[in-house]
């Protein structure tokens, strides 16, 4: 799927991960309860980004990101110093 979104400057276009909606003891959780991911795959990077490339996945610090739906897909957008680590 192409994104039809090109980041600026330190800024990179991610999406996040769907929240877990079952505990590993197979309790069932209520969408309310299920705390949001901090965890994206990467789509895209600005030209100013080091640290991270397209296909990575990173955790970001809560309520450092901007949250844009494009064509039906909800997309994160989150600066550079606002991610905390890779995932491997």
């Amino acid at each position: 799927m192409a994104v039809n979104l090109q980041p600026l400057a330190d800024w990179v276009v991610a999406e996040g991960e769907e929240a877990v909606s079952k505990t590993a003891s197979g309790i069932y959780l209520p969408d309310k309860a299920a705390e949001k991911p901090k965890v994206a795959k990467v789509l895209k990077v600005g030209k100013d980004v080091k640290n991270v490339k397209a296909g990575d996945r990173i955790v970001y610090k809560s309520y450092s990101t901007t949250e844009v739906k494009v064509g039906g897909t909800e997309y994160i957008l989150v600066k550079e110093e606002d991610i905390l680590a890779t995932v491997k």
